[in-house]
């Protein structure tokens, strides 16, 4: 199977090497050909513009940071869609916006080309040891024809539905790990505050049907945090896009967001502090420096 892959980023690079295992011919896409050096050294090809690396390919796989980044691969000048044939599948791994995935669903349609949206969650760990949930939306069939791609970036696949599915789960996933986020943060200043051991409280907390979600499971197992140099992040302002994607969903639909947009204003405190390319769970300091408590925090962010 021919498969191209777009963008080898922190996330993109560890799965588009597990696809490479499975592909009979590989071409790589990025903005920085160093990033896929190891990728071109495992027999890999170089391609100079993603209409290049989608030329003749069965499937093309995107890992971009931003809406506008995919939409600009996709339909921008040398582009996917300007060479792109209708045996063509093409499948994005971003976490994009709902309006997004379904307007390039609408064109490459038009086209006659497949578009699923196949967003994944697992962080840059996950990505690399192939722990990956992986949320797909499009059309059944062309999911299942493909499916042992998809399975080589990890073996936790579910079809949602119609295209845009994917998304949908994704960023309701995403809000719901901000959330919890916060929460856990703020449950765990409190008792602090009012004069408790940080480690004493989680652990009693943690024995109690709510303390057994993973949030306060981070707690347990890591104690130090370390934001800096660690390559392995899940990026602040990726969350912020990521919160920020999934409250307006919300918003699209008139749905209150109310619980959202406070961790939204969270998020965006953090960005404004510079810390964008911090660990995502560096939020809990906000909300820890606002209680006036200090205590260690744990690497989870909202991957």
């Amino acid at each position: 199977m021919k498969i191209g892959w777009i963008g080898v980023g922190n996330m993109g690079k560890p799965m588009a090497k597990s696809v490479q295992k499975f592909a009979s011919e590989f071409t790589v896409c990025d903005l920085n050909q160093e990033s896929a050096i190891d990728i071109l050294e495992a027999g890999g090809n170089w391609a100079e513009t993603p209409a290049e690396c989608s030329k003749d390919k069965d499937i093309v796989f995107m890992s971009l940071p931003m809406p506008q980044d995919v939409e600009k691969v996709c339909i921008g000048e040398s582009g996917i869609i300007e060479t792109v044939n209708t045996k063509s599948i093409i499948l994005d791994v971003s976490t994009n916006s709902l309006s997004m995935v379904k307007k390039l669903h609408k064109l490459f349609e038009e086209k006659g080309v497949e578009f699923l949206d196949c967003p994944v969650s697992g962080g840059v760990i996950g990505a690399i040891n192939r722990d990956m949930s992986i949320m797909v939306g499009g059309d059944e069939s062309t999911y299942k024809k493909i499916k042992p791609a998809i399975d080589s970036m990890g073996d936790k696949a579910i079809y949602c539905g119609p295209v845009g599915s994917g998304t949908i789960c994704k960023l309701s996933h995403q809000l719901f790990s901000a959330l919890l986020l916060g929460i856990t943060t703020e449950v765990l200043a409190s008792g602090v505050k009012a004069g408790m051991d940080l480690d004493t409280l989680v652990s009693a907390i943690s024995k109690c049907a709510s303390g057994k979600n993973p949030p306060f499971q981070n707690w347990i197992d890591a104690k130090e945090y370390n934001f800096e140099g660690n390559e392995l992040s899940f990026f602040l302002e990726l969350a912020a896009k990521d919160v920020r994607l999934s409250c307006e969903m919300g918003r699209e639909n008139k749905v209150p967001m109310d619980l959202a947009n406070i961790i939204e204003q969270k998020v965006i405190e953090a960005m404004n502090k510079g810390w964008g390319r911090k660990n995502s769970g560096i939020v809990r300091k906000i909300i820890a420096d606002r209680a006036g408590v200090e205590f260690d925090y744990a690497p989870g962010g909202l991957a």
